[in-house]
């Protein structure tokens, strides 16, 4: 597997890693198939963690422990909506939004979580380049996919959150692919925020846990 580590190409004189690109190729892959509500999107996303984590190991361990976290959340993410989809008429999950509890939930979750892992981060700072940062998006990813799993249309605005700070961490830490990739994702986002949304509003019976807010 050390190929995977090694230099794909050089693009704007930024040295492209094949894990790096492969990886990042599988996530935009996962967006898609999130938009369209397939349960494919859990697999892939699974996948996309596997080789991001061969990326990260032994250089950025803090972001190869996010990649770990990715992994177990994409498993709870696939249990989740394949017994939601059994209850739906299209056989796909229902999106909606989050009820003001649970944003609220996932908010202080979000806050306490970044402060706690950026507190362990910096206790032992071999495990990321910057606590903070890497702290917000670890714990950002994991808010953002636990939302995408219960179908919360509110997922998609986590993970623009999270693009805010990953892009540039991705450039300034040589992982170039990954940062132009995240640029790629936040207009993907909006679109799939958009379809989402719309979806949510149509849909007179939720099948997921809470009512629409």
């Amino acid at each position: 597997m050390n190929w995977l580590n090694s230099e794909a190409f050089t693009l704007f004189d930024q040295r492209i890693i094949w894990s790096d690109m492969v990886g990042n190729i599988l996530g935009l892959i996962t967006l898609a198939l999130g938009w369209r509500r397939s349960l494919l999107t859990w697999p892939v996303q699974f996948l996309s963690g596997l080789v991001l984590f061969t990326a990260f190991y032994g250089h950025l361990t803090g972001s190869a422990g996010k990649q770990a976290v990715v992994m177990a959340v994409a498993l709870y993410g696939w249990w989740q909506w394949q017994r939601s989809r059994d209850r739906s008429a299209d056989g796909h999950i229902a999106p909606r939004f989050a009820t003001w509890r649970e944003r609220a939930a996932m908010a202080a979750a979000a806050a306490a979580g970044t402060v706690a892992v950026g507190l362990f981060f910096k206790a032992y700072p071999s495990l990321s380049w910057d606590a903070w940062p890497d702290a917000y998006i670890f714990v950002g990813t994991i808010v953002a996919m636990y939302a995408q799993a219960k179908g919360m249309v509110e997922f998609w605005i986590a993970w623009l959150l999270v693009d805010v700070v990953g892009v540039p961490l991705n450039f300034k830490n040589g992982y170039a692919f990954s940062g132009f990739v995240y640029v790629i994702y936040g207009a993907l986002v909006l679109w799939g925020m958009r379809d989402w949304w719309l979806r949510s509003r149509r849909d007179a019976r939720p099948v997921l846990e809470g009512a629409p807010a």
